[in-house]
């Protein structure tokens, strides 16, 4: 009884509702606001973005080398994300020093460094052999 219950209220929270959409959206397009505004380094990574796109239009990149690129920009944006997200919650849950939450902000800063690793790998595949080949 208590059981059927339960599953009762978690099926009235999980009905469909364009408000809670509506509010999932918002709450969403802040959180990149946020990241805009206090984060430098994803200004940063714009501008490279920003630099590889003109560069494929430049050099005629195809339609399979723009989702390489796409995906690996879309790749260090995340991981930058997610690092935000990390050490604003680290901040707030261990606001003195402590190895551990310097640890955990330095592995999120590892997985932002490794992504734009790949993305400056996929960008050499896709670009050197055309800049090589207008020289």
């Amino acid at each position: 009884m208590l059981y059927n219950r339960f599953m009762e209220k978690i099926n009235e929270e999980r009905r469909f509702s364009i408000v809670a959409r509506f509010k999932s959206i918002t709450h969403a397009w802040r959180g990149l606001g946020i990241l805009i505004r206090t984060t430098h380094n994803f200004w940063v990574q714009i501008f490279f973005a920003l630099i590889t796109i003109s560069l494929g239009f430049v050099l005629c990149i195809s339609s399979i080398e723009w989702i390489f690129i796409i995906f690996a920009m879309g790749l260090v944006f995340i991981t930058e994300t997610l690092n935000t997200a990390f050490e604003i919650d680290i901040d707030l849950t261990s606001p003195t020093f402590h190895p551990y939450a310097r640890d955990t902000k330095d592995v999120a800063a590892g997985a932002v460094l490794l992504s734009a690793i790949v993305a400056v790998i996929v960008g050499m595949i896709i670009f050197l052999p055309k800049i090589i080949s207008l020289l």
